[in-house]
């Protein structure tokens, strides 16, 4: 199945699932409901782009939620469970490297980010979405409220706690597809661009996972730059791993 057939298939599913549990009712029919939406994964060479949708609960309010770039692997791993015990709802969806390539990095993000919302137990009333895009939502969350806002995984708690859980279930991720892609030290960046990734990427040529859409791979392939070579203006990442989005 190509990945418009997928994308179709995931899409009727997770719309259907939304509806039944609307016309079920539950918490979401009772009181406010805020959803936050955050991504981990846009930058990357490899992998998919994971996106969560988090809801928390006012009653179980979470100390210590912070943008998943600030806290460290043990920090954030800790507070990924205690969202997960304490919210109301937590779901994750992503694009992977192929709908990147199709559809470009931004619209995959979108894209991830409406199937995490779509997989929430419960139907938000509003919906706050970290950056300055949002994607299409009127067609299944017409009647909620949804706002943007510009650096709100440091500054709003439900965005917050969906930039955690989207960075350690991707980081979960990309040390699994370690093990089945050997060589390129996923386990290590995540798929980020660190002289490390790109040595090996030169020397073993791209896996199955790396985005063809993205320098230095794009033009590797494309023959504009002999393979191996960087090209200008190219940004490594320098960061520590856990810091890196």
């Amino acid at each position: 199945m190509n990945h418009c057939g997928k994308m179709a298939q995931r899409w009727r599913q997770q719309l259907c699932f939304n509806c039944c549990a609307h016309a079920r009712g539950g918490t979401g029919a009772l009181s406010t409901l805020i959803a936050g939406v955050d991504e981990a994964g846009r930058g990357p060479l490899a992998g998919p782009v994971v996106a969560a949708a988090v809801i928390l609960n006012p009653r179980r309010p979470i100390r210590g939620l912070r943008d998943s770039k600030q806290l460290t692997p043990q920090r954030r791993a800790a507070l990924a469970l205690r969202i997960r015990e304490c919210a109301l709802g937590v779901a994750v969806a992503q694009a992977d490297h192929g709908e990147v390539d199709l559809f470009n990095i931004l619209q995959a993000t979108l894209l991830a980010m409406k199937w995490a919302l779509l997989g929430l137990p419960e139907r938000p009333t509003e919906i706050i979405i970290d950056g300055n895009c949002s994607p299409q939502l009127n067609d299944c969350f017409g009647d909620c409220i949804v706002r943007t806002v510009i650096g709100g995984d440091d500054l709003v708690p439900c965005i917050s706690a969906a930039s955690i859980i989207a960075k350690t279930h991707r980081d979960a991720l990309m040390t699994r597809l370690d093990q089945s892609y050997p060589g390129y030290g996923l386990a290590m960046h995540f798929g980020y661009a660190t002289r490390a990734h790109l040595s090996a990427l030169a020397r073993l040529g791209p896996s199955p996972i790396h985005r063809r859409s993205f320098n230095p791979l794009r033009s590797w392939l494309a023959g504009e730059l002999p393979f191996g070579h960087l090209p200008a203006g190219l940004r490594l990442c320098e960061s520590p791993p856990w810091g890196l989005r």
